[in-house]
């Protein structure tokens, strides 16, 4: 039997540290200590501290404005080891390694990032002639299949806040440069059902994406596909949706 010293594990400096990191990454921007003493319920000079020291090993990081906090990478390094926990990672790369097999292209398991899209998973196809990239690495949310099916399915608040601090250069001839161009895609694509890219990033490189729902009926995370059009049409592309739906709806369940 444990003794109860009467304290509740909140109000420790360990949980507080944790409930932190909680309400900073649920917003999903930079949070204020007064948003953060408030939520919380602790008083303004501890919060201080903690987030002092928190910043210190990389876990918060300041914003702009010194007074916000957001996201560290040390904490972005955490979820993203938790997100490829050993288990469900291989089993997510298995249900990758079959839709490669069915439609014989380069397919990837991503998420959103802060401002851009993270690779969580990915596999290649056998073609001499791929893109490669490795699983954590970061590219565009305006001019990929991916980042573009995350941004469709933010709420409002969240897409006018994210689209603002969006830089929307031109990759190729292709790319969205235009806010008004960029909602309006984002309107077809939550029509659709799918996302694409149409040599926005790459030229000479098509995408088609799929969004992985979680329990809540959030996009979480998103299933793609890519291939060079020297091999590839976009309307062939396109014909293989149903499999990365079926792959996408295999991917729900190991979120």
């Amino acid at each position: 039997m444990t003794a109860n010293n009467g304290m509740n594990p909140k109000n420790s400096s360990a949980g507080r540290v944790l409930r932190i990191m909680d309400v900073v990454s649920k917003h999903g921007r930079a949070i204020s200590l007064a948003e953060i003493t408030e939520q919380l319920d602790i008083p303004k000079g501890t919060a201080h501290r903690l987030c002092a020291q928190l910043v210190d090993m990389g876990f918060l990081a300041r914003d702009i404005d010194a007074r916000s906090y957001g996201i560290g990478s040390a904490l972005r390094r955490l979820a993203l080891s938790t997100l490829n926990h050993r288990s469900i990672q291989s089993l997510r790369h298995q249900v990758l390694i079959e839709l490669v097999k069915q439609v014989e292209e380069t397919c990837n398991f991503t998420t959103l990032d802060g401002t851009e899209v993270v690779y969580l998973d990915r596999v290649e196809s056998q073609w001499p002639l791929r893109l490669i990239l490795d699983v954590g690495s970061h590219v565009p949310l305006h001019c990929t299949a991916s980042g573009k099916m995350m941004l469709a399915h933010l709420p409002p608040k969240e897409f006018s806040q994210i689209v603002a601090h969006l830089k929307l250069d031109a990759k190729t001839p292709s790319t969205i440069t235009s806010l008004v161009d960029l909602e309006n895609e984002c309107r077809e694509i939550r029509e659709l059902g799918y996302s694409t890219d149409r040599e926005e990033f790459i030229a000479g490189l098509i995408a088609v994406a799929v969004p992985v729902y979680d329990s809540h009926g959030d996009v979480r995370a998103v299933v793609a596909m890519h291939a060079p059009t020297a091999r590839m049409s976009l309307e062939h592309a396109k014909k293989q949706l149903p499999y990365l739906s079926k792959a996408a709806r295999e991917m729900e369940t190991l979120l």
